[in-house]
């Protein structure tokens, strides 16, 4: 089972600095390894399409409500969505506080 997980951590989550940047690298490595890390990567700010009664209409961020916007992904190959769970908790015991999501890809 695939699972799309996205973060976005809270104001109070530890800042970049090398020691975050090995411990995260390490745990890359550790699910890269696993064979259960099929993608990640940084998200800039988002460009929203919309498309409504036959009108089309693109707007670019940064948005005002930016720190709902979504950081970072990982891509997942998983057994149950527990696993998943389970794998944003580590992420999060390493950065600090914040929200992801985990969606399962169809």
């Amino acid at each position: 089972m695939r699972y799309l997980m996205t973060s976005l951590p809270s104001d109070t989550a530890r800042k970049p600095d090398e020691k975050l940047h090995a411990e995260v690298g390490a745990f890359v490595e550790e699910l890269t390894a696993a064979g259960v890390l099929l993608a990640t990567g940084g998200l800039d700010s988002p460009t929203v399409t919309t498309s409504r009664d036959g009108e089309f209409t693109v707007t670019d961020g940064p948005f005002a409500e930016a720190k709902e916007v979504a950081v970072s992904f990982a891509l997942v190959d998983v057994r149950s969505k527990e696993e998943a769970i389970e794998i944003s908790r580590r992420f999060f015991q390493i950065i600090g506080d914040g929200t992801g999501y985990i969606q399962q890809v169809l």
